[in-house]
């Protein structure tokens, strides 16, 4: 059974910094997409950074490339999210997300997190930030 579990959220000013952590069971790193979600009140869930792969690969959408930073501890089966400098639009429930990579199909792993599609999700986490 696959279980993704977040934390790491919380209350910040603008300019600071968080780490989310997601812990995840029932799934090795070199077979499953990890994506980081979030949506902000009265928008739709977007997709904001995957990893995957041995190497691994990793993928940011524009608005966070520049600020955020995903990775992964294969020994604690965990990824993480480091949020640099935060903006009051980066407040959002945040979301980590997997799928296996012989389930996609045509799809691409990045592909996946452009559509705002999973297929394992956690229970999300609040991140809010104040201007």
């Amino acid at each position: 059974e696959v279980q993704l579990v977040e934390s790491g959220g919380g209350l910040v000013q603008a300019g600071e910094s968080l780490r989310l952590s997601c812990a995840a069971s029932g799934i090795t790193f070199d077979d499953f997409s990890i994506g980081w979600f979030r949506q902000a009140p009265g928008k739709e869930r977007e997709g904001i950074s995957c990893i995957y792969g041995k190497k691994p690969n990793t993928y940011y959408e524009t608005s966070v490339r520049d600020r955020f930073t995903i990775s992964r501890d294969i020994a604690t089966n965990t990824v993480y999210l480091q949020m640099n400098s935060l903006e009051p639009e980066d407040t959002a429930v945040y979301y980590c997300a997997a799928d296996a990579l012989d389930s996609l199909g045509p799809l691409t792993p990045v592909a996946r997190m452009w559509r705002g599609e999973a297929t394992y999700w956690g229970q999300g986490i609040q991140v809010t930030v104040s201007s």
